[in-house]
C-alpha cells in the first residue's frame, strides 16, 4: 500500500544528505522541533506537554509500519496498552526504577508484537487489519479479567521513582526532560531506521512487494522485524506514559486508541517523518483544550478526520512538503 497521494515518504523536496541522514530542510526542521520542546515547558502545562510527547512516539512507531511498509494495524493499542501495564506494574509492584519499567514496557511490547506480527503478517490489506484489531481485543479482555491489571481500576498510584535510583523524577519539569529524552531518542531510532539500507527495503515492499520478493528479499521477514520493532516503541511510549501520569487503564488498550493513532498518522501525514509528531500534537491539543464540550470533542474529530480526508489527503506535513516540492 503506498503512501497516499503517492508520497514516497520523504518530507520535503529531495536533497542531499548533510547530515545523520537528515537532508537540509529536514534537519532545519528536527533543529526546530527540539527548540520547541526545549521552550515549551516555559510556557506550556508540562504534563500537558508530556502527554504529546508520549502520544506523538505511539504515532511515529505505527507509522514506521504503515507509511513505510504499507501494513494497517487495528491493533497497536495491545502494545501501548500492555507497555503501559507491565511499566506500571514493574515499577509499584516489583520496585524497579522508572528507566528499568519503560525498558520492561517495551520487552512486552516487541514480544506481542512478534507473535501477533508472526500470524498477521500471513495476510495482506484487510484481512491484515482484522488479524490485529482481533488480536488486539484478546489483550483486552485479558486485561479486563486478569488480576495484576486491576481490571477497571487499573494500576494506580505507579510511583515516578528515581531515574538510575539518583534522580528524582517526582517534579513535572524533571519528568518532562525525562519524556523528551525518551522521545527524542525514539525519533531518531526511526529515522535511522527509515534511512538505512533495511528502511529502503521496506519502501520496497510498500511499493512493489512481488518485485521485492523477485530480487530475493524474504519479505515477510523484513516486515515482521519492522511489525516487532512498531510495537516496541509502542510499548515504551505506554510505559513512559503510565510512569508519568501514575496509572495504567483500560483505555489505553481499548480498540478506540488504535483508531486514534490511525487519526493522529493521518492527520499528520503518513509516509513522512515528522507527520505523527504534528498529528498528535494536534489531536491531543484538541482533546485537552476542547473537552469542555465533552461528546463534541469526537465529532469534532470526526469532522477534522473528513476534511484531512477530502482535502489534505497527505496531512499537513506531507500538504506542507508538496507545496515546497512545486515551488523550490
Amino acid at each position: 500500500m503506498a503512501a497516499p497521494g503517492g508520497f514516497s515518504g520523504s518530507d520535503f523536496k529531495a536533497e542531499e544528505t548533510v547530515f545523520l541522514g537528515f537532508t537540509r530542510t529536514q534537519l532545519i526542521a528536527f533543529l526546530v522541533m527540539v527548540a520547541v520542546i526545549a521552550v515549551s515547558p516555559f510556557f506550556l502545562y508540562p504534563v500537558f506537554l508530556m502527554k504529546v510527547l508520549c502520544f506523538a512516539l505511539f504515532a511515529c512507531a505505527f507509522n514506521l509500519l504503515i507509511g513505510y511498509v504499507g501494513l494497517l494495524s487495528f491493533g497497536h493499542a495491545a502494545y501501548f496498552g500492555m507497555g503501559g501495564y507491565l511499566a506500571g506494574h514493574a515499577a509499584k509492584v516489583w520496585g524497579f526504577t522508572p528507566e528499568i519499567a519503560v525498558l520492561i514496557g517495551g520487552a512486552v511490547g516487541a514480544l506481542l508484537g512478534l507473535v501477533i506480527g508472526w500470524i498477521a503478517i500471513r495476510r495482506q490489506g484487510i484481512y491484515f487489519a482484522m488479524i490485529t484489531l482481533a488480536f488486539a481485543q484478546m489483550v483486552y479482555f485479558f486485561c479486563v479479567q486478569a488480576a495484576f491489571t486491576g481490571g477497571e481500576d487499573g494500576i494506580q498510584a505507579i510511583p515516578r521513582g528515581n531515574l538510575f535510583g539518583v534522580i528524582p523524577l517526582s517534579a513535572d519539569i524533571t519528568m518532562y526532560w525525562v519524556t523528551a529524552a525518551v522521545f527524542l531518542l525514539g525519533f531518531l531510532f526511526i529515522h535511522r531506521t527509515i534511512h538505512s539500507p533495511f528502511g529502503m527495503v521496506l519502501k520496497s515492499i510498500r511499493e512493489n512487494e512481488p518485485r521485492a520478493t523477485s530480487l530475493g528479499y524474504r519479505t515477510d521477514d523484513y516486515k515482521l522485524v519492522a511489525f516487532v520493532l512498531s510495537a516496541m516503541l509502542s510499548g515504551v511510549a505506554g510505559g513512559i506514559k503510565s510512569i508519568v501520569f501514575g496509572i495504567a487503564t483500560l483505555t489505553d488498550v481499548f480498540w478506540t486508541m488504535s483508531g486514534e493513532v490511525v487519526l493522529m498518522s493521518l492527520v499528520g501525514g503518513l509516509g513522512t517523518i515528522f507527520g505523527p509528531v504534528v498529528g498528535a500534537a494536534v489531536i491531543i491539543t484538541m482533546q485537552n483544550y476542547l473537552a469542555e464540550f465533552g461528546a463534541w470533542v469526537t465529532v469534532i474529530q470526526g469532522v477534522i478526520f473528513v476534511l484531512c480526508v477530502l482535502a489534505f489527503r497527505r496531512g499537513i506535513v506531507g500538504e506542507i512538503g508538496n507545496w515546497l516540492r512545486v515551488r523550490l
